[in-house]
Parts: structure tokens; C-alpha cells; sequence
């Protein structure tokens, strides 16, 4: 558990309002969620008025768990506008709030530090080793020219020297350095501080190749989070829970808007087995061409169409003005999803 820490900034403290970045609000609000939002204000509001906090404060304050608090600290320091420091027990002993610059990246640090009688040891930060490869070989003149397209300018010297650090120090293949820098560009981060403090992250969970990166960094995705939170399962995703969101995301490329309303009716529909119906749900509307959710109601209205005509060539061969509904499915509101089946599945089962 943390311990309380003080919030300190050069500038004197005013508990009286608390100033948010136009670049916080354009660039990273609308990626988080409630409790992300409502962690990193705080911090904001603490580090103005110069005052301590904890996160059993933060927990009890907004009526989450220490282990929600650590994982919406972590959101954020993933984005790289906190980082958090830990003592040599492996407890957060201070957190650093990032003064974002216009394009995004990180200039000046305010930083949080934890009151102790001594400073707390920091991890040794990697040592820079000296590049003896020459600029010029052939290998390095492509993974130079590789980056170039990623950032989209030329690099600078500084930026050459971060980028042969991370290969020659950290040991990279070609493979993890091409991913690292897609993964940063992805997030909107192309300066090549947000990278270094990515690959030794990396380095340090021991990650040698792209697959082991991606599975790692996915983990913390908060769409992963998001998806769980819809389908009202509250407990830490396993690996078998998080494939089926990553197939929906990464393999399926479905946007938000498409998974959000496949969760939306998953949970109208059962109590259990929700991924599993999702995943179904998602399976036929990606098989169907679904890129965004004014297909969906394509294929609502299709669906209806096609239940209409084989009700009335039903009705029609039985005589009937009405078309029987059977004993067992008359129990339930009939609804124009695309899975009833699993329902009946799951019917049974339960």
C-alpha cells in the first residue's frame, strides 16, 4: 500500500481552483473512463492546493478499490503523463505529473514525492552504452529509414541516439523495435523519450518478441476494461477472457461503437456465458461486413424481413392466420437478435 504523499510544484499553492490542459481535454480525455478521469483530477487538485494523498484516500474517496486506483494510475502512466517511482519494498513512493506539451509530448515534470525521513532510493536507470556502429551500414541506414516513415520527418541526432540505445542497450531485434515504434505512433506519441520509457519497460517484463509485447501491453488496454465493465464482469480479465476481445479489436477490427452495441444486447439477452454470446454476435457481424453501426440496423432490418416472409409462408401451408409460437419460447419476449440459439443452449444447460 502506498503511503501518504505530498504533491509539490515550484509554483505557490492555491487551494482555491485547479487549472486542467486544453491538451489533456483535446488529446487524452476521451480515452478514459470514469474513475481514470476522476484519479488524474484529483492528483491535479492535490498537486494545486499542495496537499497529501493515499491510495486508500483515493479509494475510499470515490468509492473504488486500491486495485482500481493502481490501474487507473497505470492507465495514465502508460500515455506517459505520470510516472510513478517505488521504493526498494516495490511500494509507490511518488508520482510525477507530466506538463504536456502542444504536440503531445512531455516537457517539464511536477512531481510528487513521498515524505520520508531519506529520499527513496530510485532504480538505477539503465546506463547509456556507446554506439560504435557507424550511421552509416547498411542495417542502420533501414532501421533509420524505417523510423523516418513511422514519425513521418527526419530524425534528429538526439532521436538516432535513442533509437540505436534502444537497439544496441536494450538489445532489441528488429522485430520488438519495428513494433515499439508502431505501437508509441498508434497512441500518438512520436517523441522518442515516450519510447525509451516504453522499451525498458518492455525490456524489463522480459519481452524478446512483438507477440510477447502485444499480449503484454493488452492486458492494460482500456478498451479491454471497458468491454468487461459493459458485459457487467467485474473481476481482472484472464488470458482466455481477453483473446475474445482482442480477436473482436485486433483480428475483427471492429470499432467501439460495433462491440458497445453487440455488449448492449448480449446483456439483455443472458446472465451467463456473456463473452460467448458476444463473441458470436461479433463472429456474424463481422462475417456480415459490420464496420460501423449504421450496418448493424441494415442487417436488423434485413433480419426482420426474412422472419416476416417465413412466418407468412408458414401461416400460409398451415391454413392459419397466425403462426404457432411453442409453449417454451412464448415464455420470453421475442427479440431480432442473431443468436437465439445460444440462449436455447444455454437454456438447457442451466
Amino acid at each position: 500500500m502506498m503511503g501518504r504523499v505530498s504533491i509539490n510544484r515550484e509554483q505557490p499553492a492555491d487551494a482555491h481552483s485547479t487549472a486542467v490542459s486544453n491538451i489533456f481535454i483535446d488529446n487524452y480525455m476521451t480515452e478514459a473512463n470514469d474513475a481514470q478521469l476522476k484519479i488524474y483530477l484529483w492528483l491535479l487538485r492535490m498537486m494545486r492546493a499542495g496537499l497529501p494523498t493515499s491510495l486508500s484516500d483515493l479509494a475510499e474517496r470515490f468509492n473504488l478499490t486500491e486495485k482500481d486506483v493502481t490501474r487507473a494510475l497505470k492507465f495514465w502512466e502508460k500515455r506517459g503523463i505520470i510516472t510513478m517511482e517505488y521504493d526498494q519494498d516495490k511500494k509507490l513512493s511518488g508520482i510525477h505529473l507530466e506538463e504536456l506539451s502542444q504536440d503531445g509530448s512531455e516537457t517539464d515534470r511536477e512531481t510528487a514525492t513521498a515524505p520520508v525521513p531519506e529520499k527513496p532510493a530510485k532504480k538505477p536507470a539503465m546506463p547509456r552504452q556507446t554506439v560504435t556502429e557507424p550511421v552509416e551500414s547498411t542495417d542502420c541506414s533501414q532501421l533509420l529509414f524505417i523510423a523516418e516513415q513511422y514519425l513521418g520527418r527526419p530524425l534528429s541526432v538526439a532521436d538516432t541516439r535513442s533509437l540505436l540505445y534502444i537497439r544496441d542497450s536494450l538489445h532489441f531485434s528488429d522485430a520488438l523495435l519495428d513494433y515499439l515504434m508502431q505501437y508509441c505512433v498508434e497512441r500518438g506519441k512520436k517523441d522518442f523519450r515516450y519510447m525509451e520509457r516504453v522499451a525498458i519497460r518492455w525490456q524489463e517484463s522480459g519481452y524478446e518478441t512483438p507477440e510477447q509485447a502485444k499480449r503484454g501491453s493488452f492486458k492494460y488496454d482500456r478498451k479491454l476494461y471497458e468491454v468487461m465493465d459493459l458485459l457487467g464482469m467485474n473481476n481482472l480479465p484472464t488470458a482466455t477472457e481477453a483473446a475474445f476481445i482482442e480477436r473482436w479489436i485486433s483480428t475483427y477490427h471492429l470499432p467501439m461503437e460495433v462491440i458497445r452495441e453487440a455488449c448492449a444486447r448480449t446483456v439483455l439477452a443472458t446472465q451467463k456465458r456473456r463473452l460467448e454470446y458476444a463473441d458470436r454476435i461479433l463472429e456474424s457481424w463481422h462475417a456480415s461486413g459490420v464496420s460501423k453501426k449504421s450496418d448493424i440496423r441494415q442487417l436488423d432490418e434485413a433480419h426482420r424481413e426474412s422472419k416476416k416472409t417465413a412466418a407468412t409462408a408458414k401461416s400460409a401451408q398451415s391454413g392459419t392466420g397466425t403462426p404457432r409460437q411453442s409453449t417454451r419460447t412464448s415464455r420470453f419476449p421475442q427479440r431480432d437478435d442473431y443468436d437465439m440459439a445460444l440462449i436455447e443452449q444455454v437454456l438447457v444447460q442451466n
